[in-house]
């Protein structure tokens, strides 16, 4: 899977930062669990990836650097949202079949 310049960083501080890193998996898992379709799940993981991008930028060098050259217009977290799904969440069950 390709990410983004801006997925990247995220995923880049997450591995560097294990508190952070514990925390996202946890959510991750939490959205997965809600059930209903994996693009759901992921587009909802989109929007609050991308708001926790916004809160780091307040504290956090590469972060303030991408929103004062790039401007505050939402960036797309779709690629990382599958990806940490995909990485992160449990593995859905299979149904059984009818004997």
């Amino acid at each position: 899977m390709s990410l983004n310049r801006y997925e990247q960083i995220l995923m880049n501080y997450l591995e560097s930062h294990s508190e952070e890193k514990r925390f996202w998996e946890a959510r991750v898992t939490e959205i997965s669990r809600r059930g209903g379709r994996r693009e759901s799940r992921a587009l909802e993981l989109n929007g609050i990836l991308w708001e926790y991008f916004e809160e780091r930028a307040r504290f956090e060098s590469p972060f303030r650097e991408v929103l004062i050259n790039e401007g505050d217009r939402k960036i797309s977290m779709l690629n990382l949202s599958e990806y940490l799904l995909r990485m992160w969440a449990p593995p859905p069950q299979k149904k059984r079949g009818r004997r």
